[in-house]
């Protein structure tokens, strides 16, 4: 199963032990397959530093390099998508899913909500992600 994942998502489920932790298992067992472009990697790492987070550098570099990269499959992004006009940076989700093939972009974004599908790619909240998968 492959997935795209947007910051909100992945911040949660590494830093919190809500539902959203829940997908970190199925990553790291290969269950699914998280998608990764440059510019989402980007944006982890700049939401990741946030003051609210309270983490150092070393721990951003942990969380990525040992939580989340030996788990992800890099896509290089060749089309540029625009789909959601109020928040064009959601755009960058959508063409990763779109160059890597992603069964589901899972999200609580409601710009992205809201397009419900995108070429076939459904878009869903986690707890709908884990409902379908039989693991809510």
């Amino acid at each position: 199963m492959r997935v795209v994942l947007d910051t909100n998502t992945l911040i949660s489920a590494l830093l919190f032990s809500g539902t959203a932790s829940r997908l970190v298992p199925l990553w790291q067992s290969q269950r699914i397959t998280v998608l990764l472009s440059k510019a989402i990697l980007q944006e982890y790492l700049r939401v990741f530093t946030y003051p609210k987070f309270r983490l150092t550098d070393w721990e951003v570099r942990g969380l990525i390099e040992e939580e989340l990269l030996p788990f992800v499959e890099t896509v290089r992004v060749r089309k540029r998508v625009t789909a959601v006009r109020r928040d064009p940076e959601d755009d960058k989700f959508l063409e990763c899913a779109v160059a890597g093939l992603a069964e589901y972009l899972v999200t609580g974004d409601q710009d992205l909500l809201e397009l419900r599908t995108y070429r076939g790619i459904a878009i869903c909240t986690v707890g709908t992600f884990l409902k379908i998968h039989g693991d809510e």
